[in-house]
């Protein structure tokens, strides 16, 4: 068996001039942290849509650069990359942003999922500095069945169904676009497809279910699950960044469980009722509270096993889990 490599951390960077994507959301926020603890890192581009005040409380270092920037706007896409990132020289692109909620899908989505996403490998493949490309996907974007294998490589099918709501066809569209330009050009593409982040202000569906005092769940089902703490996301892209390797990477987190467990541990009520009820419980739920979790979007894996197979990762990147997430406040979601 291969044992998992040495981590960088005490290594000298390959990458030292990064840009990250998403930086005022919670992900974006702590990779910015991390990395500038890292005193091998010189350069930190942050980049997002909302003022620098968002950033509050981060630590004055002559290292860190904001630039608040419309990523759906692709003048302004291209004046950052070859204007801001071509002067700090740039060498490294951490891309997190997408939109969260599930229930909007305005066609402003789309293009901060999709389009900006292709705009942004684009212009990083004409770059004269940038040489690798760090891309957070999902790993909500496989298909879950009954006949398909509930621990899932990297080469399982994805939810290509012409009834997948948008929020996952802009995460398949998005992830195949960047896995497209693999080999094309000079420049270092990761795809990491992630387990469900559970934490607050991440967008997940999980998260946003768990937050009623009482979950429903289908009668005669309680299929496994594998989540991700926001510590554990932000590692694998950090040694991910750290590293040559390019392809399609599983990165699963440390908790396994089913999912009455994550309800209890979240500490809410359970009430298993017939699968027929399930979609106008929770469309209404929607409605009147305000709520963005959808049960179309859920529906096969509230009823079948899928846990993401993380050896790749492991042996390449040396990617073991290992913060739990915090059960605690995954219940005020």
């Amino acid at each position: 068996m291969n044992q998992p490599k040495q981590s960088t951390e005490t290594k000298e960077a390959l990458f030292k001039r990064v840009l990250v994507t998403g930086a005022t959301a919670p992900l974006g926020r702590l990779l910015i942290d991390e990395l500038l603890q890292d005193p091998r890192i010189d350069v930190i581009l942050a980049v997002g849509a909302e003022a620098k005040e968002a950033l509050y409380g981060l630590p004055s270092d002559p290292r860190f650069q904001y630039e608040q920037v419309d990523l759906t706007r692709f003048r302004r896409l291209r004046r950052l990359l070859f204007g801001a990132a071509k002067t700090l020289e740039i060498d490294a692109i951490i891309h997190t942003a997408q939109h969260r909620r599930a229930s909007d899908t305005k066609t402003k989505a789309h293009i901060l999922n999709v389009e900006s996403t292709r705009a942004l490998l684009h212009l990083s493949e004409r770059h004269p500095t940038i040489r690798r490309f760090v891309y957070r996907s999902y790993g909500e974007m496989y298909k879950i069945s009954a006949d398909l294998p509930g621990l899932i490589e990297e080469d399982h099918p994805l939810s290509l169904s012409e009834h997948t709501p948008q929020w996952l066809r802009d995460r398949i569209e998005a992830d195949l676009t960047v896995c497209s330009h693999m080999g094309l050009a000079e420049l270092e593409i990761v795809v990491l497809r992630c387990a469900e982040c559970l934490s607050l202000g991440t967008g997940s569906q999980l998260c946003d279910y768990l937050g009623s005092r009482v979950c429903f769940r289908p009668m005669g089902f309680d299929p496994m699950l594998n989540v991700l703490s926001l510590e554990d996301l932000s590692k694998s892209l950090l040694l991910a960044l750290q590293h040559h390797a390019q392809g399609i990477f599983n990165i699963p987190g440390k908790d396994t469980l089913p999912l009455s467990l994550a309800i209890k541990k979240a500490g809410r009520a359970e009430i298993a009722v017939p699968e027929a009820f399930l979609p106008t419980l929770y469309w209404a739920r929607r409605l009147t509270r305000g709520y963005d979790f959808r049960y179309d979007m859920n529906r096969w894996r509230f009823h079948f096993n899928g846990v993401l197979d993380g050896r790749r990762a492991r042996e390449v990147f040396g990617y073991v889990p290992d913060t739990p997430v915090d059960w605690f406040t995954v219940g005020v979601c």
